[in-house]
């Protein structure tokens, strides 16, 4: 028995040429002789006495039809039957895993398998066979025993670790909400300055969520809002309204610098001094001031609390306050747009940078330079990538910014994008930075429980 179309009822024996009955029957040309339980059966005509109409004996020697030919795959013995067993030997039975009737081969000829009701208390074969497909209700005809057979329920490497579960393990990672100490904590404080002339390149979102990410993971930090928009203000949700203490009045009033920083809300270690539209004046009024380049300087270090970070958030210029930053900074944090007009300007800032190590603070230094706004889809944002990395070497950070819309909505709700969204790609990018920025800078890495 087999699929072409044709069905070729082993049961009958006609042979070649007995009449117009003569020959298989096709299942399209013979619809009439279907069975109910899905079985053909044929009905030949009263007056040809070439067929007989006497089923044989289950087991019996029966010829094969010529249209017969072996399944792909099966073996045939010494005269030509098909064998499944590896010895050669014909075997009486055989069961398909996971059919419902028996097959019994015939012990001779190459006639197809004739299906048999199943022996009460007989043991099943469990070895699969190549049997032929037929009609049978409940047969399905299984690939060989040798074939590599693989299981469509067995997981992949992606489907262990599905994207919302890394989501969710990032997350927990940047969040850490145990509150060990997992970034390593500098000896002295590190006072950096976050400054470029180039408006737009993210100093202000650099400030901000390396301190939360910083905070976050057990390092005490504080922020100075030193642009008079007071972004860093309001990334952090710090009041900076009309009216609030801030560090203008520190610069002008010689107010100290603990009754103005306040402490930001939900994130631990981490205090904020917020700038108002106040201190847009200041730099007027710090022209006729007594060493008005270190007054910042000098509020810093009378703190009389302790912090491992102190981040300067400077505006979009090279004025007096900016020169503050630098000159009560120890480091300066250069974040870079990955743009052409960021290269531009970078040069003048790196002259203002050595005129004041020269004259003003021998200490400072160029250390961190950040790649932010970075679109891997463009020529452009690789070419930038490749001129900084190569005119400043190990000072750029191997974490890149890329682009992300959470890194802006952030603001919006007076959050960092840390706690706005922390398993985004963007707080992803920060965290990373932010723990490279504590790796270097620490020379004994404290321990996690420290």
């Amino acid at each position: 028995m087999h699929d072409d179309d044709r069905y070729d009822d082993p049961r009958v024996n006609r042979p070649e040429g007995s009449g117009s009955g003569a020959g298989p029957v096709s299942r399209e040309t013979d619809p009439q002789g279907r069975a109910t339980g899905g079985q053909p059966t044929i009905r030949p005509p009263e007056h040809d006495p070439g067929l007989r109409r006497e089923p044989p004996a289950v087991g019996a020697a029966r010829p094969a039809p010529e249209s017969y030919v072996p399944p792909p795959g099966a073996r045939s013995g010494p005269d030509g039957g098909p064998v499944n067993a590896p010895d050669g030997r014909v075997p009486s039975v055989r069961r398909n895993a996971g059919a419902s009737s028996r097959f019994e081969l015939p012990a001779q000829g190459n006639s197809p398998p004739v299906p048999t009701q199943p022996h009460p208390g007989a043991v099943p074969d469990a070895t699969p066979t190549l049997d032929t497909p037929g009609p049978v209700p409940g047969v399905v005809a299984v690939a060989s025993a040798d074939a590599a057979y693989v299981s469509r329920e067995t997981p992949t490497r992606e489907e262990d670790d599905p994207p919302l579960a890394m989501e969710a393990m990032r997350a927990v990672q940047i969040l850490n909400p145990s509150g060990e100490v997992t970034m390593p904590r500098p000896e002295r404080t590190r006072v950096m300055c976050v400054a470029n002339q180039k408006g737009g390149v993210g100093k202000t979102t650099t400030t901000v969520n390396l301190a939360v990410a910083l905070a976050l993971h057990g390092n005490r930090v504080l922020v100075v809002d030193l642009d008079p928009q007071g972004n860093a203000s309001t990334g952090l949700n710090v009041p900076h309204h009309t009216g609030v203490p801030d560090v203008y009045d520190c610069l002008i009033d010689s107010v100290p610098l603990a009754e103005v920083a306040q402490e930001v809300e939900g994130i631990p270690n981490l205090w904020c001094v917020p700038a108002t539209i106040d201190l847009a004046g200041a730099e007027i009024e710090l022209v006729s001031v007594v060493a008005r380049e270190s007054r910042l300087n000098r509020a810093i270090d009378a703190y009389p609390g302790h912090f491992d970070y102190v981040f300067i958030d400077c505006p979009p210029s090279l004025g007096l306050l900016t020169v503050n930053a630098l000159v009560a900074a120890q480091e300066v944090l250069i974040p870079i747009q990955c743009e052409y007009y960021a290269l531009e300007g970078l040069n003048q800032l790196i002259n203002n940078i050595n005129l004041v190590r020269q004259h003003l603070n021998p200490k400072l230094e160029v250390s961190t330079i950040l790649l932010t706004m970075y679109d891997r889809r463009t020529r452009l944002a690789d070419a930038v990538e490749q001129d900084v990395r190569n005119h400043f070497g190990d000072k750029v950070l191997q974490a890149v910014i890329p682009r992300n819309v959470r890194v802006s909505e952030a603001p919006s709700y007076g959050q960092s994008v840390m706690t706005y969204d922390p398993g985004s790609r963007g707080a992803t990018s920060y965290f990373e930075a932010a723990q490279e920025i504590a790796e270097r800078g620490a020379k004994e890495p404290v321990s996690r429980n420290a």
